[in-house]
């Protein structure tokens, strides 16, 4: 009976592995709806293939060997302790893992550059900007063009390359919406770039992917792909309801704690610059390693274009 349940245990923990990660979100980093997405999907199934070339065989003959020279009660097999050595096996069982290497570097470093997060997608659509904060344990969203401010909620329109511009007011987070694209950090005294597009309308999930205290799995945002008129539309109908956000209100946001979707009709002036730019000291002051340079935090939130003037675009990230 042993013998039967080593052999079954492997299978067991694989399948415990699929099931889970079919949880919560059902495989939708493999259900993309935009061509960054499309394209680190392709990415994983080719990386995958080439993988199971070499693992598949030896899972498989690991479990014939295993099977085939177990010890047996009355056996009679003669002890050979003293192997022959085969250039020819050598040679094989070397030389494929060697060459499915090579490929997988060839096709990693094509896709890193094509899916570099702050390259521009290629567009006929002029792309919108919006401007991502963290904060704990809530997401503050700036339409710079628009003038209008969304907290834990975005509205795009459809087939419209979007870029985001990221930094944050505390710890470090991880920006993600998996089915348009790979997720980038964001980190205090730093602005980074990531463009995303989504292909077609429907409503994505978002959130933080990186573990920042106690409230951070309320750090979920609902992202809504409209067209074009219901995206113009819905931008009129913030400004014309919501309250404006105040200088007072965004210091109540920066409060530890967790939030529903909330709508502003305006935010403070240069409000994103002040953000990445807080530890700055004096003129021409220090950056957190690696930090974004700005220009002064005073600039006008509609010139958030110019205020940044280098981007700190070595990001880590896992894709695009």
């Amino acid at each position: 009976m042993r013998p039967y349940i080593r052999m079954l245990t492997p299978v067991l923990f694989l399948l415990m592995a699929v099931m889970l990660s079919g949880c919560g979100e059902q495989f939708i980093v493999l259900n993309p709806k935009g061509p960054i997405g499309e394209s680190q999907k392709d990415l994983i199934y080719i990386s995958t293939i080439l993988c199971a070339v070499v693992i598949v065989p030896v899972l498989i003959l690991t479990a014939v060997i295993v099977w085939r020279y177990r010890d047996k009660p009355g056996s009679k097999a003669s002890y050979k302790p003293n192997w022959e050595h085969s250039t020819k096996l050598e040679i094989t069982w070397w030389s494929i893992p060697i060459v499915i290497i090579l490929i997988l570097a060839v096709i990693t470093v094509k896709y890193t550059y094509a899916l570099e997060p702050s390259k521009p997608i290629e567009s006929e659509k002029e792309a919108i900007t919006i401007q991502v904060t963290s904060l704990d344990w809530k997401w503050l969203f700036n339409y710079p063009d628009e003038g209008i401010a969304t907290v834990n909620y975005i509205k795009i329109p459809e087939d419209v390359p979007v870029k985001f511009q990221l930094t944050s007011d505390t710890a470090m987070n991880s920006f993600w919406v998996p089915q348009l694209g790979g997720q980038i950090y964001s980190m205090s005294g730093m602005a980074m770039t990531l463009f995303l597009q989504a292909d077609e309308q429907g409503s994505y999930f978002g959130s933080g992917a990186n573990f920042n205290g106690k409230d951070f799995a309320q750090m979920t945002f609902k992202v809504d792909a409209t067209t074009e008129e219901d995206y113009n539309a819905w931008i009129d109908e913030v400004k014309a309801t919501s309250p404006a956000l105040t200088t007072e209100g965004f210091e109540k946001l920066t409060e530890p704690g967790s939030s529903g979707v909330q709508l502003f009709s305006s935010f403070p002036e240069g409000l994103f610059e002040k953000i990445v730019t807080q530890y700055v000291e004096g003129e021409g002051g220090g950056h957190h390693q690696g930090g974004a340079s700005t220009e002064p935090a005073s600039a006008p939130a509609d010139e958030s274009e110019s205020t940044i003037s280098t981007e700190h675009d070595a990001q880590n990230h896992t894709g695009h």
